[in-house]
């Protein structure tokens, strides 16, 4: 949010810098995340002065050149070569000299240089309106009055308005400082809490009482949905004549990032963005049979907003509409037909406060983003209505005519009355760990804007105003008066406190902290990715929790897979030349395990991705991919160094799978691992082979607390290594392969392991496995006899037994 500190001036009799204001306001938890410098005319015109042309000749080398002699104040008259055709002597102009940098209206900006023109000495240029960014002609040089004076800065004479821009970061609870109004109440109560007399108060101008009505013009309000409009005020005001607005509400606007529309449209920004009550004007030929109504829509109406864009309204949108159609989506958007136009002299002044609620789902559902609905959404004060309304028609009376042709419409069934808040000087100090004098405290409470309604010995009695919406506790109010006060004002102790407590070990951490310095080693590097993703990534009937309010459509469920977090990582590196890549995750997935009651599930997990290169580029000649078998490695390293070691192997029925394998503990699954099919890499715009494996954390930690250490000899001899090419049906799973080899070898047999899986039209429904086999015998060394007889059990077997070919 913006916040122009020429503006804020006009509210409270500041002091400071706009550098210490800003200083200020952060000390206070409105984090000021920017300071930026405002201009109403790019550049502000330095360099540019007022200069009195003393002799104009014509150039003796160039029909169309003139040489002058120009006086700008100075102790040295200037030489300038002008090509102007209306430049004469004894004019004032506008002169830019030497190091000037211009902006002119089109094209880029440029830095006035001294010179030489067909051989003449210049040492400025006289300019045109639009050579400085002033107009857009460029008939000839700007001519000012006689009677301007000579070396005045053209800023000067211009009027040019230079302005800070405070660039604040507003957290969602401090809706009480979505405005000018309320940033300057903070200043009021911050600089107040330091001061021993304080001094600083609030101003608010164009309040005066409006004049009274003609009342030529009747307008019926009906409010159907109280529960969403608590609250609705209005009046009207004819023979307006709707133009541009005057530089200094320009200038306002434009300062926080705002651009002018007509003097209407512009007071009712103005007001919004001074007290922070939005307001909207209605062209009253435009409300037919002169009655609004305060509606919700009518499921499936349709309605065209300002932008042009027909949309389609759901039952719960609250409209403000005439006696047949809609005129407005309530503090979110106007319509294109009701709208102020330069045609308009009579206008509808509507200010109301909406229900935050009705608000907020509207402008989620037709992805409206709007500053009244930014404003509604955090919720607004419901007693600013009608002081919002006497600012904004003040300022047509004054900016663009008129007369007030119907008083105010004020319609508020309910009031809604302060919060009642009982406040104790006691419970403060302790909570906030200091005691702070007692006069301070109820001087920071009454600075913002908090009332007392009655005084006790320890405490008072608070009347909170609505416009605070996030205080209504009492611990809501000691966090106010901490943050005026001051969190840097508070002395940390010298102490520390510390309960000691007993505790069985936490496995979950411990593993967690174990696997990822066992997976950084590896070289993996961590990612952390949202827990909402979007719903197409999932098949149409599915279990995933969706969410009611998204923020978008791309975040609209909570994840049910850890697999396209990551593959969004990966395409997102890639597509930035970072395509060797190996990531971990610790994350949850999300289900609903039960739709009728509906009960829901969480699951944590520990995912791992390779795609590209197992290394980066280097002097060793390493080369090798980062592939399954790599993958594979990594998923058996981690497992054995958390003393997992009994685990199963099983082909993968994991549908995002080409091929893969399944980790199997007590005939549950342990871990997912294989190669991601071509349909998700495709769907992510992955050219390249990514892998994938997939920890269920739970199971993993279960086992991991289980396990105890225990120490055994290295054997004195060495293991051997012996490999196969199987071909074999599509059929035949790599368990029965694994399974049937330590049936046939017992003793010898320590480790079997694939390495490699092909398919392709040449096999037809045949399949190859490339197996390795690991001997070792802790009593001697293997001999070749022992090893042979091994390998022709092995391939006699799997020959008889899965009717596997050797290739």
């Amino acid at each position: 949010m913006k916040i122009s500190y020429n503006w804020l001036k006009t509210l409270v009799n500041i002091e400071y810098s706009a550098q210490e204001t800003a200083d200020l306001l952060t000390s206070s938890g409105l984090e000021v995340e920017g300071i930026e410098t405002f201009e109403s005319l790019k550049g502000g015109l330095k360099g540019l002065v007022v200069g009195h042309v003393l002799e104009c000749e014509k150039h003796p080398d160039a029909d169309k050149l003139k040489l002058t002699k120009v006086d700008i104040g100075a102790a040295e008259h200037l030489s300038i070569v002008c090509g102007a055709p209306n430049v004469a002597a004894g004019q004032k102009v506008i002169i830019a000299t030497i190091g000037t940098k211009l902006y002119p209206t089109t094209g880029e900006p440029f830095e006035i240089k001294k010179s030489k023109i067909r051989g003449a000495l210049s040492e400025g240029m006289i300019c045109a309106e639009d050579e400085f960014g002033l107009g857009t002609s460029h008939d000839g040089i700007l001519i000012l009055p006689a009677d301007t004076k000579t070396g005045l800065p053209a800023a000067d004479y211009f009027k040019i308005e230079n302005d800070t821009v405070l660039e604040i970061g507003l957290t969602p609870n401090r809706s009480d400082a979505a405005s000018h109004l309320g940033v300057a109440r903070d200043v009021v109560a911050i600089v107040n809490s330091t001061k021993d007399t304080p001094n600083y108060q609030l101003y608010l101008s164009g309040l005066n009482e409006l004049p009274e009505a003609s009342n030529i013009h009747k307008i019926e309000v009906v409010v159907e949905n109280t529960e969403a409009c608590p609250r609705y005020s209005g009046l009207v005001i004819s023979g307006v004549t709707v133009k541009e607005s005057p530089d200094w509400l320009q200038n306002r606007l434009k300062a926080i990032g705002l651009r002018p529309i007509n003097n209407i449209v512009d007071i009712t920004n103005f007001v919004l963005h001074e007290l922070g009550q939005p307001l909207h004007a209605f062209d009253v030929e435009k409300i037919k049979d002169n009655k609004i109504i305060v509606r919700t829509a009518k499921q499936g109406e349709k309605f065209k907003t300002l932008d042009d864009v027909e949309r389609t309204l759901n039952a719960n949108d609250l409209m403000i509409c005439n006696e047949t159609d809609p005129m407005c989506i309530a503090g979110v958007f106007g319509g294109i037909e009701s709208g102020v136009n330069e045609k308009t002299t009579t206008v509808f002044l509507e200010s109301a406060y909406f229900d935050p609620g009705f608000v907020r789902r509207t402008a989620k559902q037709h992805a409206l983003k709007t500053d009244a609905s930014f404003r509604f959404e955090r919720g607004t004060d419901p007693d600013m209505t009608v002081t919002a309304l006497t600012r904004a028609a003040n300022l047509i009376f004054e900016i663009a005519g008129g007369t007030l042709s119907m008083g105010v419409v004020d319609i508020y069934p309910e009031k809604l009355e302060p919060y009642k808040v009982a406040f104790s000087y006691s419970n403060c100090n302790a909570l906030i760990g200091k005691e702070i004098d007692r006069a301070l405290i109820k001087n920071i409470i009454l600075n913002l804007g908090i009332t007392v309604d009655s005084e006790g010995s320890d405490g008072l009695l608070l009347n909170v105003p609505r416009f605070k919406t996030d205080v209504t506790r009492e611990a809501d109010v000691i966090e106010e008066v901490m943050r005026i006060y001051g969190y840097n004002n508070v002395e940390v102790s010298k102490a520390i406190s510390y309960t000691a407590f007993n505790e069985s070990k936490n496995n979950d951490v411990a593993l967690e902290n174990k696997t990822a310095s066992l997976l950084e080693g590896f070289g993996f590097n961590e990612i952390m990715s949202l827990s909402l993703t979007k719903e197409t990534y999932y098949p149409e009937e599915n279990n995933n929790v969706k969410v009611v309010n998204p923020l978008s459509n791309d975040l609209n469920v909570l994840r049910g897979d850890m697999l396209f977090s990551g593959l969004e990582t990966i395409a997102y590196n890639i597509n930035r030349k970072n395509a060797d890549l190996k990531f971990f995750e610790y994350g949850r997935t999300y289900s609903i395990a039960d739709k009728e009651t509906p009960k829901y599930a969480e699951q944590k997990h520990l995912t791992l991705f390779v795609t590209g290169n197992a290394f980066v580029e280097n002097p060793f000649n390493l080369t090798q991919k980062a592939d399954l078998s790599f993958l594979k490695a990594a998923v058996t390293n981690l497992l054995q160094k958390s003393g997992i070691t009994n685990y199963k192997c099983i082909e993968s029925s994991y549908t995002n799978f080409d091929y893969g394998l399944t980790y199997t503990l007590n005939n549950k699954p342990l871990v997912e691992l294989g190669a991601v099919s071509k349909k998700q890499l495709k769907a992510f715009d992955i050219n390249q082979p990514v892998f994938y494996a997939d920890f269920n954390w739970e199971a993993l930690v279960k086992a991991f607390s289980k396990q105890k250490i225990e120490f055994e000899e290295i054997s004195k001899f060495p293991s051997v290594r012996r490999d196969l090419a199987l071909l074999i049906d599509k059929a035949v799973k790599y368990q029965q392969i694994e399974e049937l080899a330590f049936n046939i070898e017992k003793k010898l047999l320590k480790e079997v392991n694939l390495f490699d899986v092909y398919e392709g039209e040449k096999l037809g429904n045949k399949k190859s496995y490339a197996v390795s086999f690991t001997l070792l015998n802790n009593e001697a060394t293997l001999t070749d006899k022992q090893i042979e007889g091994v390998m022709e059990k092995l391939i006699s077997n799997y020959k008889e037994k899965l009717g596997a070919e050797l290739r």
